[in-house]
């Protein structure tokens, strides 16, 4: 029984205080069940059940295979710097909407407003083939947004993981300048860093040109890409293929063995087969070991 109840450090990060509280009891006794953090913390099971989910959303701990399953504390550093990128990211939104309301109020004019699914995908391809050095997007809905390459132009895409619900959207999106992130915020297409593109509802979509809030969704994206996940992961060989870099990936993301599964379009029995294999290749125990190791040879951006 543990009865120590330290002072909050993470709640300006968004964690409550009975989350560090769990996570501070993983720290302290790692590769812990369950029931050993309850014993620990004397706490119900469906209490520590419910705050170990938590802290798995939060990416404050993993969870590794087998049963019964055993609970691992992200590393203090990197974990606090990952809520500290998210809380960021949440204060440019906000900025974000402060700005729009400012220039409702200010310039009532200064935006262009397209209105209807035709005339919305006539601009979205319009503003792609004027693109002369960058595309930026972010996707987050049922029916992507489609990427009209011009000869020339980088792409660099965020895609919602729940926007990739089959095997054949995962092919479709893999490609250099590909990175998934679960809940996406927005909808959103820049071009050249002086053009926005940001759909509102499915039939009305805002174009902006050079502004403060242009600079916001700027700095809101690549806030974003620093957090996404590789969708094909970057770094000289190793002893990794890249369908497991892919795998890993996927795992370090945060999705389970079965949601792994379908997006790869195989059995969830080949996931953990697969799994084990990168464990061996990497001379690791578990999983946030491997995403360690497999991060210090360049093998995960």
């Amino acid at each position: 029984m543990h009865n120590y109840r330290p002072t909050p450090l993470l709640e300006a990060l968004g964690v409550c205080s009975e989350d560090e509280q769990l996570y501070r009891a993983l720290l302290a006794r790692p590769d812990s069940t369950a029931t050993d953090l309850a014993d620990y913390v004397d706490w119900p099971a469906t209490r520590v059940g419910r705050h170990l989910r938590s802290l798995l959303s939060l990416g404050l701990a993993s969870r590794t295979p087998g049963r019964p399953a055993r609970y691992l504390p992200a590393v203090p550093d990197a974990a606090v710097e990952l809520l500290a990128l998210r809380k960021q990211a949440a204060i440019v939104e906000a900025r974000l909407g402060a700005s729009v309301l400012s220039a409702e109020f200010r310039q009532p004019d200064a935006f262009t407003v397209v209105r209807g699914p035709e005339a919305i995908a006539q601009r979205f391809y319009q503003a792609q083939q004027c693109a002369q050095d960058e595309v930026l997007i972010l996707d987050r809905g049922v029916v992507p947004i489609e990427p009209r390459r011009a000869p020339g132009v980088s792409y660099r895409t965020i895609y919602d993981m729940a926007s990739l619900l089959e095997p054949s959207d995962l092919v479709a999106a893999r490609s250099v300048g590909c990175r998934m992130l679960r809940d996406v915020p927005l909808r959103l297409v820049l071009v050249d860093r002086r053009t926005a593109l940001l759909p509102t509802t499915p039939d009305v979509v805002v174009e902006l040109g050079p502004s403060s809030l242009l600079d916001a969704l700027l700095r809101l994206f690549e806030l974003l890409w620093q957090q996404a996940s590789p969708l094909v992961p970057s770094g000289p060989e190793g002893p990794l293929s890249s369908d497991d870099q892919q795998l890993l990936s996927l795992a370090a993301a945060g999705l389970t063995d079965q949601a792994i599964a379908r997006r790869l379009g195989v059995a969830q029995r080949t996931v953990e087969r697969r799994m084990q294999r990168i464990l061996r290749a990497l001379d690791a125990t578990t999983r946030f070991q491997a995403g360690l190791r497999a991060g210090e040879r360049g093998l995960l951006a």
